[in-house]
């Protein structure tokens, strides 16, 4: 069976979501000011709305220097997403003192495995795992390592969340494949010949 071939999954990044931590106090009222496109109501949300439309992110940015950066589909595009912001808020007079400490929280991915899933019997072999189909389709599969958590369907699409870089999600999907074909979890969708 080891020389069987298997369709590799499509794995999309759909979100990235980073903080950053500038260390020092921001005017948001100024801020609002100076950028009169940005969304901030005080009353309703402590934080002012910075988007951006190239990378296409939200960046939350709060009176504490805390910012949050939403949207981005590649750990880059995150990066250079809060660099920009931090551009556009120098090029308009406000001082920033120190470079941002940008750390990615969460990496939500879209996965295809081109297969079908035995929710029923996977929810019986794999550990970690907790599938109601009366409440959810899904069946919810909590990794240890990498920290990842997979919702799973019958159709072969997966959800993962929780991963804080792009080769963790990789590693999961690898590993989780893996495991689905080891255990007879997984039927894979026959090829149409000559494709």
């Amino acid at each position: 069976m080891s020389g069987q071939q298997y369709p590799e999954p499509k794995i999309e990044i759909q979100n990235v979501v980073a903080s950053v931590t500038l260390n020092q106090k921001l005017d948001l009222q100024a801020i609002q000011n100076a950028f009169p496109q940005v969304d901030y109501k005080p009353a309703q949300f402590p934080g002012l709305v910075f988007r951006l439309e190239k990378p296409r992110t939200a960046t939350l940015i709060f009176s504490s220097g805390k910012m949050v950066c939403t949207g981005a589909k590649s750990e880059e595009e995150a990066r250079r997403a809060v660099m920009k912001v931090v551009r556009l808020l120098k090029e308009k007079g406000f001082l920033i003192k120190e470079e941002p400490i940008i750390e990615i929280q969460n990496i939500v991915a879209s996965i295809d495995l081109f297969g079908r899933i035995d929710l029923e019997l996977a929810a019986n072999t794999l550990e970690n795992v907790m599938y109601e189909p009366e409440q959810f389709p899904g069946l919810i599969y909590r990794m240890s390592s990498p920290k990842v958590v997979i919702l799973m369907f019958a159709s072969g699409k997966l959800v993962c969340t929780g991963a804080k870089t792009e080769s963790e999600v990789h590693e999961a999907i690898r590993k989780l494949s893996e495991e689905l074909r080891e255990k007879g979890l997984i039927t894979y969708v026959s090829q149409v010949a000559g494709s």
